[in-house]
């Protein structure tokens, strides 16, 4: 079970940092990434990061900007987010993907096996 938290509403220029807990004692065996939804749109990848967190990965418009790290002794990944925009307006999820599956397949929101129930984040301009 993954449950996302720190969302919230920022202004433009702004940072959040969300957290995502994992229950069970398998996290670490884990690959992980974050996606997001803003509305009318559909799921987009913004970052991953593999189960030994030795490799990350994130989507253009977020390089630069954005930190994904974890703690496997907490059981938690988390997503710093900094010089946040309007159009990082969304809802964010954490997921989680089998170790199996190879990095650079980890953009694809169909490799996950786990998902969290999301948490909005609303950057205002």
């Amino acid at each position: 079970q993954l449950q996302a938290s720190g969302g919230g509403l920022v202004q433009a220029g702004g940072s959040l940092r969300l957290s995502c807990a994992a229950s069970g004692r398998t996290f670490s065996s884990y690959n992980m990434g974050w996606f997001r939804q803003a509305p009318g749109k559909e799921r987009e990848f913004v970052a991953r990061i593999r189960w030994s967190g030795g490799s990350t990965a994130y989507a253009d418009p977020v390089k630069g900007r954005f930190t994904i790290s974890r703690d496997n002794a907490k059981n938690t990944v988390y997503l710093q987010m900094n010089s946040l925009k309007p159009e990082d307006t969304a809802v964010h999820y954490c997921a989680a993907a089998s170790r199996s599956i190879i990095l650079s397949e980890l953009a694809h929101d169909s490799n996950y096996s786990y998902w969290g129930q999301g948490t909005l984040v609303t950057v205002s301009s």
